[in-house]
């Protein structure tokens, strides 16, 4: 299940970053030049209370301006606003109330999403510095110093309130996010999907124009399709992707349970397919690569593998994927998405007996002793899996310190061959075991 999403949003240079990296705890969202944050620095997951959540910066907002920028940014803002489930609005309490705040709370009612409004740069509290915000209509101000970290606290607390009444209403079906380029036949591959002999139990418009959540079911197990808009590259702007087709994308996958990874055969894997597939990866999603358009390459014997080995060499950082070629058109093999969906779905909840999975960690160990740096050498005294979706393992040693990528890299290949992750990134971390 995803993360709930809090968005930050205002006008310009009322603290949204700030607070953004106090949350967070670490500087991500920085100050550039010019309004807005790339794309990769916009969302981060933090814990408070108990409560993991992802929290999303956005560019300020400047809706009376024409400027070009500002559109884009406004769009942004836009995406944060329809697909999270708290908004927090900033204000600047230095400044005051300006006709910019307005509009946007004017914007932000309009969402019916919970909306909590915070006053920021009050470094001194007195009710005469948040007395006019009242006028906004969006209940109580919560005062805060983002630069100084006081009153978040109140703010979280409020936010995080919110989370448990949002998710009263369960949904057990599998939700599978359907990414890729435009003409890679992302659509035709839902429709075929819809179109064979199952109960369409109801369509429901999703939180954008651009997605749609479709529930139907399959010999008794529901499963929702999450159909988005393919991300593609702005033509007048060098290398920049589309940032909110893009953002839309990023939040099917991080709502989904697995996702489908549609590329158009004759094409490959391009760029865009890497950004978004390295995001799935990095969520820790399982995925299916979907070649689809298979019908329209010409093959030989050996076609099937010359495109296997392409996709291998091309998605290095993720080689446990599972590939399916496909027709959308022609639905050749197109039958066979759902089973694999549900194959990479129960590899991504594995649970691994502890006993077992010590076995062979320690086999691993035994067979590739790990490597020493000035002078000590690596311990693993234990291994736990603390979570599934993705499993995730948790190897207790004298120092973290000295567990090398590769060597992490090593005992993730002797699990996956010793048990069927095929589909799932696995997490590894260490923790140092105290008084060793």
């Amino acid at each position: 299940m995803a993360n709930p999403l809090i968005a930050i949003v205002g006008r310009p240079n009322v603290g949204k970053s700030t607070f953004f990296n106090k949350v967070v705890g670490r500087k991500i969202s920085i100050t550039e030049d010019r309004p807005g944050v790339t794309r990769d620095r916009l969302y981060a997951d933090s814990e408070w209370r108990g409560k993991v959540f992802t929290i999303v910066d956005t560019g300020g907002i400047e809706l009376r301006s024409e400027d070009t920028m500002w559109t884009e940014i406004k769009k942004q803002a836009d995406v944060a606003i329809d697909t999270a489930q708290v908004i927090i609005f900033f204000v600047d309490g230095r400044e005051g109330l300006t006709t910019s705040d307005y509009d946007v709370a004017d914007m932000l009612r309009r969402s019916k999403k919970p909306v909590i409004l915070v006053v920021n740069k009050i470094d001194q509290y007195s009710e005469e510095k948040v007395f006019e915000f009242y006028s906004l209509g969006l209940g109580e101000p919560y005062p805060v110093s983002a630069e100084h970290g006081t009153g978040i606290g109140d703010v979280l607390d409020e936010a995080v309130s919110w989370f448990e009444k949002i998710d009263a209403v369960e949904d057990d079906s599998v939700k599978i996010a359907v990414v890729g380029r435009p003409n890679a036949g992302k659509s035709s591959l839902v429709n075929r999907l819809l179109g064979f002999e199952r109960s369409i139990v109801t369509d429901i418009a999703g939180t954008t124009r651009d997605a749609i959540d479709t529930k139907f079911t399959v010999n008794g197990k529901n499963y929702t399709i999450i159909d988005t808009a393919g991300i593609r590259k702005k033509s007048k702007v060098e290398d920049d992707v589309e940032y909110y087709s893009v953002m839309r994308a990023f939040d099917a996958v991080r709502r989904a349970d697995v996702c489908l990874l549609v590329v158009d055969s004759a094409t490959g894997i391009t760029e865009q397919d890497t950004k978004i597939i390295g995001y799935v990866h990095e969520q820790g999603k399982p995925s299916v690569v979907v070649m689809n358009k298979w019908d329209l390459i010409e093959k030989d014997t050996h076609t099937i593998n010359k495109f296997e080995n392409k996709l291998k060499e091309d998605l290095k950082f993720m080689d446990y994927f599972k590939s399916i070629y496909i027709s959308a058109k022609t639905g050749q093999r197109a039958d066979k998405i759902i089973s694999l969906i549900d194959e990479v779905c129960a590899n991504s909840r594995l649970r691994i007996a502890t006993g077992m999975l010590n076995d062979v960690i320690s086999d691993a160990i035994r067979a590739n002793e790990p490597p020493s740096y000035n002078g000590k050498r690596l311990k693993v005294y234990y291994a736990s899996q603390v979570s599934v979706a993705p499993p995730t393992i948790v190897l207790f040693v004298n120092s973290g310190e000295l567990m090398h990528f590769s060597y992490a890299r090593f005992l993730e290949n002797t699990l996956r061959k010793s048990f069927d992750f095929s589909g799932t990134p696995i997490k590894i971390f260490t923790r140092e075991k105290n008084g060793q």
